[in-house]
């Protein structure tokens, strides 16, 4: 079925960048069928662009909306999933054109992979993962639900990821080996230009070469 009507979910700096990205995959469809969704930033122009609220976007005549959320907070990104799912939205899967993909990589539905994301061999990633400029994920990785990389990531072969996990800009995560991955626990924050040698347990944040723990105050 033909995408008449699409939303960017989100007006901030990466919703900008996003909104490139959406156009190239749908050449023939003129600009007006493309809107921002932002309740905070409504009935103004961006780049060109209406800004609708999440009401008035459901509201607009078409019968086939889709969307793709440009939120890095990942919370907030499963929230507006599920409220998109509930009004029979369509979920967008966004890829850059220069992006590279290898062989035998699954990806789940929803996913936003921004220019010079690369993605090696034999990776299993989940639904709605944000790759953002210049990240990778290399050989045999698993990559759970909703993980998001900021602009650099270096996820290194051998590694598991899972679901909520932030990896900040210019992380590196260390190769770990076949018969023991190194872990990223779920929701674990690793801090932006973090060096993470060991698997890290759920929930954390780790900062620094090598990435520590930082602890609560």
């Amino acid at each position: 079925m033909t995408v008449l009507y699409i939303g960017v979910y989100g007006a901030s700096g990466f919703g900008k960048e996003v909104m490139p990205l959406v156009r190239q995959q749908f050449p023939t469809l003129n600009k007006d069928h493309f809107v921002f969704i932002d309740d905070g930033q409504t009935g103004i122009i961006l780049n060109g662009y209406a800004v609708l609220g999440y009401t008035e976007f459901l509201s607009k005549p078409s019968k086939h909306k889709a969307v793709t959320i440009a939120i890095a907070n990942s919370q907030i990104r499963e929230k507006l999933v599920k409220r998109l799912t509930e009004d029979h939205v369509q979920h967008l899967d966004i890829q850059a054109s220069n992006t590279i993909i290898l062989d035998e990589v699954e990806i789940g539905e929803g996913s936003l992979l921004c220019p010079f994301t690369c993605l090696t061999s034999n990776i299993k990633i989940g639904k709605f993962f944000h790759a953002n400029i210049y990240s990778y994920v290399a050989h045999d990785c698993v990559i759970g639900d909703y993980v998001t990389f900021a602009p650099g990531a270096k996820c290194n072969g051998n590694i598991h990821i899972e679901d909520h996990a932030y990896i900040g800009t210019g992380a590196v995560i260390k190769q770990g080996t076949p018969d023991k991955p190194l872990v990223i626990g779920k929701g674990a924050i690793v801090g932006m230009g973090a060096v993470v040698t060991k698997s890290i347990p759920a929930g954390v944040t780790v900062i620094g070469n090598p990435a520590r723990i930082l602890e609560k105050s």
